[in-house]
């Protein structure tokens, strides 16, 4: 027998196959864009960030060089769908395309990008992008279409760093604490191999978690701390660069086949210099958000010295071990060798 679904899922995924129905009705499958289509994009971050502005981008682009008769709809900050909901929205049709988190293939069957959640796998964007731009990153793309997605590229946010109300620069720093986490198996691993208590919550939830002692920290680039404002519920933000945080386009095949040939290439041209733009100001915003923070002096700043770094790694490797059992160390392998030497 079927496990039951908990009330409030059950009546959001009826909603969601409502929405796919009501959709499917409205439009037809093949040919839409000739007379006029729009592209429904979500996604959970603010729109200030590198995600928002290359998604931004990517609506400019689409729409001038169709004279608008394609157009792009984009909610941001999870305002139509949130972390629970926006791969399932996508898998059932409700929404065209998402800009998901890398974590987020995980939960639904696709482990094997949660190579990108590793701590201390990477030692710069430069390494991810050996693998992103390569073909370990085009093989994980080619495996979404399992379940009819289709993934269309990858762009980055830059390197996580840990904050709460005290230093975090040695693994005895984080025991006890409720970090909130992603939905990732890797990253709830990560936090409990520190001594601290994974809470997975929804990013659009972070800020007022924090702020009512729900959870004590989490990890973030700075450009995502930044702009949730996070400096005024976490005073201490400890710069680890322990993982990388990165995205993908996503978009329903159903979708995607629906759109005339030449439609398909156009959009995936301006997406591919959408994401090539979102690259581009990703250090740059973090960057930027980081001298925001040093001259408001809202939070303190924490550098760890090398050897705290290194106990940091001793302590959270086992985690690599885990998910080569889980995945396969064939894909741990392809990684390691795809990457440029130490």
């Amino acid at each position: 027998m079927p496990a039951l679904l908990p009330p409030a899922d059950l009546r959001r995924r009826q909603w969601l196959q409502t929405a796919v129905s009501l959709a499917a009705a409205a439009m037809p499958l093949r040919g839409r864009a000739a007379a006029g289509t729009t592209i429904r994009l979500s996604h959970v971050v603010a729109q200030d960030t590198p995600k928002g502005m290359a998604l931004e981008r990517f609506r400019t682009l689409v729409e001038e060089r169709t004279a608008q008769r394609i157009r792009v709809q984009i909610f941001p900050q999870g305002r139509l769908y949130g972390d629970q909901d926006e791969m399932q929205a996508l898998q059932l049709g409700a929404i065209d395309m998402v800009a998901p988190s890398l974590s987020k293939f995980g939960p639904i069957g696709f482990p094997e990008f949660e190579l990108f959640d590793l701590p201390f796998l990477f030692n710069s964007v430069t390494d991810v992008r050996h693998i992103t731009q390569g073909p370990v990153g085009q093989r994980l793309l080619n495996g979404l279409s399992r379940q009819r997605l289709l993934g269309l590229g990858y762009f980055d946010n830059g390197f996580k760093h840990m904050s709460a109300n005290h230093a975090l620069l040695e693994p005895a720093h984080f025991a006890g604490l409720r970090m909130r986490v992603q939905s990732s198996r890797v990253i709830a691993q990560q936090m409990r191999a520190l001594g601290a208590w994974p809470i997975t919550l929804p990013f659009s939830e972070t800020r007022r978690a924090l702020e009512t002692g729900v959870v004590d920290g989490t990890e973030n680039p700075v450009s995502n701390f930044y702009t949730q404002g996070m400096q005024a519920v976490q005073s201490d933000l400890s710069l680890t660069e322990h993982g990388y945080l990165g995205y993908a386009v996503v978009a329903h095949q159903r979708f995607w086949l629906g759109l005339p040939a030449a439609d398909r290439t156009l959009v995936q041209d301006a997406l591919r210099e959408a994401l090539a733009f979102g690259n581009d100001i990703a250090d740059a915003h973090n960057d930027k958000a980081l001298a925001a923070l040093h001259v408001t002096g809202a939070v303190r700043i924490h550098t760890p010295t090398a050897a705290q770094r290194l106990r940091f790694k001793a302590a959270v490797m086992p985690v690599h071990a885990d998910l080569a059992r889980r995945i396969g160390q064939p894909w741990l392998d392809a990684v390691r060798e795809a990457l440029p030497p130490a």
